[in-house]
């Protein structure tokens, strides 16, 4: 038994569904399927009575959830006390969100400057081991991280750009319904590997009443615009600061027109970590820093 199978039953607890606790994880359904019934093996009772329709704690399962609360709890007490103290904001991130952390960290260091802030490039799950040990003191991610000794503050949103070929016969346009692109194959990774831009789009799709059509998945070693732009019909979305180092040539970017592809972007804190002033100045520099990314609504044409 080990600290991350007790944070996956409790997403799973919480969601009572294996596949909203992989997405709210940012992993694959497989994969959290696989580390519950290890912890299953590993305590010699069964946690979930599952079927087709419904998943559901056992008596075993309900007695374990305030332990394990408890025991993550403790996890990240244990990590905090033994971390010392020091005049040091760590921010952790990937590099989508390099430049708005560089301009965050600048305005920050200006209202204090003996402070020391430093920006470290994680993956996602990284970045939360990170908050949890001490390593960092902020992890920046879209969307929402739920664990027991941590708390989401949230600071802004972004709204994903859209991107097709130039020969796209949406292209003649700045904005786009969602529903006009149903016709038109998407182009992702696999879910497995980027949960959370998917459940968005599909997210999206379901609120008009329309099925995205995924196409092909994109290969590892190939980049999303250039397969739009060797598949003409097809789209795919980037974060903002990703589209903006993308080159144009031979693309076309557009905007949802409802701001239905919106993400909300959050830093990810110990408990009880915002009340320092120092770290407040580096939450607000950054609320700052993403609130100035934000696009307005512009008409279509």
């Amino acid at each position: 038994m080990d600290f991350r199978q007790l944070r996956y039953f409790l997403a799973v607890s919480e969601e009572l569904s294996f596949s909203r606790a992989a997405e709210r994880c940012f992993i694959s359904q497989s994969a959290i399927s696989h580390q519950v019934t290890n912890l299953e093996r590993d305590l010699g009772a069964r946690l979930f009575e599952r079927s087709t329709r419904m998943v559901r704690l056992t008596s075993a399962g309900s007695r374990l959830v305030p332990i394990a609360q408890q025991v993550l709890t403790l996890e990240a007490q244990a990590y905090a006390v033994a971390r010392e103290p020091k005049n040091r904001i760590r921010i952790t991130a990937n590099m989508s969100f390099g430049a708005q952390s560089l301009d965050a960290i600048a305005e920050a260091r200006r209202q204090h400057p003996g402070m020391d802030i430093e920006f470290v490039i994680k993956s996602f799950t990284d970045r939360i081991d990170a908050v949890v040990s001490g390593d960092a003191d902020i992890a920046l991610i879209r969307g929402n991280a739920v664990r027991p000794g941590l708390e989401t503050v949230p600071l802004g949103v972004e709204d994903l750009v859209i991107v097709t070929s130039r020969e796209h016969p949406l292209s003649a346009f700045s904005t786009v319904d969602l529903g006009e692109l149903a016709p038109y194959p998407l182009l992702l990774p696999p879910k497995h590997s980027q949960v959370f831009i998917h459940t968005v789009v599909e997210d999206a799709f379901e609120e008009v009443g329309r099925r995205v059509q995924l196409g092909p998945a994109i290969a590892r070693d190939h980049s999303a615009t250039l397969d739009v732009i060797t598949n003409p019909r097809a789209w795919t979305v980037l974060y903002p600061s990703t589209a903006e180092e993308t080159r144009r040539s031979g693309l076309h970017l557009m905007r949802e027109a409802n701001n239905r592809l919106r993400v909300p972007v959050c830093g990810v804190v110990r408990s009880g970590a915002t009340a320092s002033a120092g770290m407040t100045a580096v939450l607000e520099a950054l609320r700052s820093s993403i609130g100035a990314d934000g696009t307005d609504d512009g008409p279509r044409g």
